[in-house]
């Protein structure tokens, strides 16, 4: 009964034949989507081919995972590789002409193109239920794509603030023709853009159903609600998502730390990329496993070994903790060099959200809030430290919980996004600097007038 995401090279080929980035001001020709789209089958690709597009390595199949830790290094990986753009990151010295900046915005909006152009044409699809499912993961997919958007290229959310500083633009209608697609949208608020994000996935909860196969069902929505509200500081929202999805029962946590990342599926994973060894994210120049994995002792090469982790991250770990033994080694060209065993095989399927994660958002939520719905954050926190071996903590302060997020999904994408939850710093840079931030791509804003920069590029 999990709720994954397919990836395919066929689904891909279809969106990309059904749609144009919609912040693509130079389209080599229009699209005569209505057409295209005019029936079950023409949506049904559609969001197939949204699905593929979020596969891609400018999105969850690399760069929305591997960008924030790259971007916050401290303490916790060196980027070792040849590639500028990363560095760059890794360094804060990108410009608005840096390569993954831009390929994350123009896929994100791709994406969001496609899904604009199904949900116009939702209408076509006779079959009630077919309708509502469609729609639901149209929601789902724009909605999570505005969010990883709005957290990389604006100023984070501020509590107690209107968090009217510029999010990013709300394109909510599918580029058509040359004229629509050179329409000018400028930046909505922070504000505006996660009350979108909440709606859309909201939406999604109300529209998807229990069980959609491997596809986004209620509950990845719901999931994902989860994560929207803890970056928000909305914990009472936060905990009833979280609490919601883990009450259904549906998900479990599997026996071993490794499991969820060298099998397909699996009873923990609620939300995760498809791939297999002949169509994935990239084995050469892109792809999670191309980046985070080196020279095992006792293997052939695997990856390219460019991100390393700290020893200093390393030593926070208890000698025990089966995450550090089990998810952690030596590199063998690398002496005392640390790398992650998260990503180890070019194929296998990328978990993006999983059932820990709900398990700290509550045990985080609760003890914010002084309250035990669901569960006592120790008993959340003591399943998932009994799983990685070490012994529970019957009344966990926050800090302890904070931690424990910290070591149970490391180089998961999370690293930028905590740091500034958390209101810390990347090196001399606190955590609302614009140098957190990334640039918005300099050939959308030279086409775009109301397009208004990001400070400092």
């Amino acid at each position: 009964m999990k709720k994954q995401l397919i990836y395919s090279l066929t689904a891909l080929l279809i969106s990309l034949s059904a749609c144009q980035n919609s912040l693509d001001l130079q389209p080599r020709q229009s699209i005569d989507a209505a057409t295209a789209l005019n029936n079950d089958q023409g949506v049904a690709s559609a969001i197939i081919g949204a699905y593929g597009q979020l596969g891609g390595g400018a999105l969850y199949g690399t760069n929305l995972l591997l960008v924030p830790d790259i971007y916050a290094p401290d303490n916790y990986v060196t980027w070792r590789g040849t590639f500028a753009s990363y560095r760059e990151l890794a360094l804060k010295t990108q410009t608005n002409a840096n390569a993954e900046a831009q390929r994350i915005w123009l896929s994100a909006y791709g994406a969001i193109n496609t899904v604009n152009n199904a949900l116009a044409s939702i209408g076509s699809v006779k079959d009630a239920t077919l309708r509502k499912t469609l729609e639901g993961e149209a929601r789902f997919i724009r909605g999570i794509l505005f969010f990883e958007l709005v957290r990389l290229y604006a100023l984070p959310w501020t509590t107690g603030t209107q968090n009217q500083q510029p999010g990013v633009p709300l394109v909510l209608t599918p580029s058509l023709t040359v004229e629509q697609a050179a329409a000018q949208v400028p930046r909505a608020s922070v504000a505006d853009t996660y009350k979108q994000v909440i709606d859309d996935l909201t939406k999604a909860v109300a529209l998807l159903p229990e069980d959609n196969t491997t596809r986004a069902d209620k509950y990845t929505a719901q999931a994902f609600l989860a994560r929207v509200y803890l970056q928000q500081e909305n914990y009472a929202g936060a905990l009833a998502a979280a609490n919601a999805v883990i009450q259904t029962g549906f998900y479990r946590l599997n026996p071993a730390v490794d499991a969820v990342f060298r099998n397909r599926n699996t009873p923990e994973s609620i939300f995760e990329i498809q791939q297999n060894d002949q169509n994935n994210a990239g084995t050469a120049n892109d792809g999670l496993t191309t980046f985070y994995a080196s020279i095992p002792t006792d293997a052939a090469p695997i990856g390219r070994g460019d991100v390393q982790v700290s020893n200093t991250f390393v030593a926070t770990f208890d000698p025990a903790d089966a995450r550090r033994n089990e998810l952690l080694y030596i590199g063998y060209k690398g002496g005392n060099r640390v790398y992650s065993g998260k990503y180890t095989e070019f194929g296998a399927n990328i978990p993006v959200i999983r059932l820990a994660e709900l398990y700290l958002i509550r045990a985080e939520a609760n003890t914010r809030l002084n309250s035990k719905v669901g569960a006592a954050p120790g008993d959340d926190i003591s399943l998932i430290r009994a799983r990685a071996g070490i012994g529970p903590i019957a009344v966990p302060t926050l800090a302890q919980i904070l931690q424990e997020r910290r070591w149970e999904l490391a180089f998961e994408g999370h690293r930028l996004h905590d740091i500034k939850r958390f209101r810390q710093s990347v090196g001399t840079f606190v955590w609302n600097s614009p140098r957190l931030v990334l640039p918005i791509p300099k050939r959308e804003v030279d086409v775009n007038p109301s397009l208004v920069q990001n400070e400092g590029y």
